[in-house]
C-alpha cells in the first residue's frame, strides 16, 4: 500500500484548521488562549493568525484584561468574510435560510412543496436567490449552500426515498446546474444533528443521538463529538424504519410494523381523530398539544405514542449507549417538552438498566430552524477542516477577502 508523506502544506493545513475550529466553536479569544487550547507555539500561532487577519478571514475583536501585564487582543472568525446558506427540503415545505460566518441570520424564506424532484429543485434555487437578494449578497461571497433532505444522500447528493418516491435523484448536479454557489446535499436529520451538537442541546457530549420526528423519522447518531456514523453506504441512521411491532401497521416505505408508522406525526393525528371524532386535520395534533386540557381519549393516544417512542429511544440506547438522546423535530420537540416524562418513563421499560441510567433523554433547543442552520454549517465545516485553505487552485479567489464597496458598511 502506498504511504503519502506529509508536506509542509499538509502541516500548515492542519495548524490553521486547530486555530480557526478553536476559534469558530470556542467564540472571542487571545493569541495565548490559542496556544494553550491548540498546543502550537507561540510563534506559530502569532504566524497563522497573522495569515488569516491579512487574508479576511479573522479579525481582532476588542482587548481583555491581564494579570499585570498589557492588554490582550481577542480575535474571532470574520462574520462577513463570507456567507453560507442552508435549506430544509421537508415533505411539506422549503425553508430556505442566509447566515454569516457567526451564524446570524440575515434572511429566510419558506416555500411551498414542489410535486417531483425538478419542482423541488426549481423552488430549491429560487429560495438561494430570493435569499441572496433580500440581504444584498452577491453569489462570489457565499460560502456553500446545504440542502438537507429526506431520505438516503449517496455520493454526488444522489438522493433515495422510498417514503417520498424519490429514486436515485441526482439532486446535487440539479442544484449545481443552476448556480455558482458550492453544493453540499445531506440527510435532514443528519444536518439537524449537527446544528444541535454545535449550538443546541448535544453541545459539551460527544456521543449523541439526535432523533427527529415529524412527517417523517430520522436519527443522526454522533460517535465521537463531531463525525457522524453512516454506515458502508450513507444509509445509516434510518431510525424510522427500524421493525417495532412484527408485521404490524403499513409504513409509507412498503414495510410494515416501522417505528414512522406508529410515531409519525400523519399516523398520531389519525389515532387523535378516530379516538375523538375529530375531523382528521394537519392542524388537529399541534392545536391537541397546545390544549391545556386534554380529552381523556387524546391523553389515551399520546400515552400510547409515548411508549411507542419510548420503545424507539430505548433500541437507540441498547444498541449505542449514547451519552445523550435530543429529540427533535416539529412533531418531536413539542410532543416530547409536553409528555417527556412519560417518554423517559417507556424507554426505562425496554432499555437495559445501565444503559438507560447512563443516559440524558433532553429536548431539541433549536426549533424548526435545526434542518437549515445545520445545512448551512456543512460549508463551514470544509472551510474549518481546510483551515482556509481550499485543495484546487481555481479557488483561491474563492477565499481571498472581498473588497467593500465605496461607502458600503461592514456587515455584522
Amino acid at each position: 500500500m502506498e504511504t503519502r508523506r506529509t508536506t509542509v502544506r499538509d502541516v500548515r493545513r492542519a495548524n490553521r484548521s486547530s486555530l480557526l475550529t478553536d476559534l469558530f466553536h470556542g467564540g472571542l479569544q487571545s493569541r495565548q488562549q490559542l496556544a494553550a487550547s491548540t498546543a502550537l507555539s507561540q510563534a506559530s500561532v502569532s504566524n497563522l493568525i497573522g495569515e488569516m487577519i491579512e487574508e479576511g478571514l479573522v479579525e481582532e475583536a476588542g482587548l481583555v484584561g491581564s494579570d499585570g501585564g498589557r492588554p490582550r487582543v481577542l480575535l474571532r472568525v470574520r462574520p462577513g468574510f463570507r456567507y453560507v446558506v442552508g435549506a430544509d427540503v421537508g415533505e411539506t415545505r422549503v425553508l430556505v435560510e442566509l447566515y454569516d460566518l457567526e451564524m446570524t441570520r440575515l434572511a429566510a424564506v419558506t416555500l411551498e412543496h414542489g410535486e417531483g424532484p425538478e419542482q423541488v429543485a426549481n423552488q430549491v434555487l429560487s429560495g438561494l436567490r430570493t435569499v441572496l437578494d433580500e440581504a444584498g449578497v452577491a453569489p462570489r461571497d457565499v460560502l456553500g449552500f446545504g440542502v438537507g433532505v429526506p431520505g438516503v444522500v449517496g455520493s454526488d447528493g444522489v438522493v433515495d426515498s422510498q417514503s417520498t418516491g424519490w429514486d436515485a435523484v441526482p439532486l446535487g448536479e440539479m442544484l449545481r446546474a443552476g448556480t455558482e454557489v458550492p453544493i453540499f446535499v445531506e440527510n435532514g436529520a443528519k444536518t439537524h444533528g449537527q446544528a444541535e451538537m454545535w449550538f443546541g442541546a448535544g453541545r459539551g457530549a460527544r456521543h449523541v443521538v439526535v432523533v427527529m420526528t415529524g412527517l417523517g423519522v430520522g436519527a443522526a447518531v454522533v460517535m465521537d463529538g463531531r463525525s457522524y456514523y453512516r454506515g458502508a453506504n450513507s444509509n445509516a441512521g434510518e431510525w424510522g424504519h427500524t421493525t417495532l411491532v412484527y408485521d404490524g401497521d403499513e409504513c409509507r416505505c412498503g414495510a410494515r410494523g416501522c417505528l414512522e408508522a406508529y410515531i409519525g406525526s400523519d399516523r398520531i393525528t389519525r389515532r387523535l381523530a378516530e379516538a375523538t371524532g375529530e375531523a382528521y386535520s394537519k392542524e388537529l395534533l399541534p392545536r391537541m398539544l397546545a390544549m391545556p386540557d386534554l380529552p381523556r381519549a387524546a391523553v389515551e393516544v399520546f400515552e400510547q405514542t409515548a411508549g411507542y417512542l419510548g420503545a424507539g429511544l430505548a433500541d437507540l440506547i441498547n444498541l449505542f449507549s449514547p451519552e445523550r438522546i435530543v429529540l427533535g423535530g416539529v412533531t418531536g420537540s413539542a410532543f416530547g417538552t409536553r409528555f417527556l416524562p412519560e417518554i423517559r418513563a417507556a424507554a426505562a421499560r425496554h432499555a437495559l438498566r445501565r444503559p438507560y441510567a447512563q443516559t440524558s433523554i433532553t429536548i431539541c433547543e433549536l426549533g424548526i430552524d435545526a434542518v437549515a442552520m445545520g445545512a448551512a454549517t456543512l460549508p463551514i465545516a470544509q472551510l474549518l477542516a481546510e483551515g482556509g485553505l481550499p485543495d484546487q487552485t481555481e479557488q483561491v479567489l474563492a477565499f481571498t477577502p472581498r473588497q467593500r464597496r465605496p461607502g458600503e458598511r461592514a456587515r455584522r
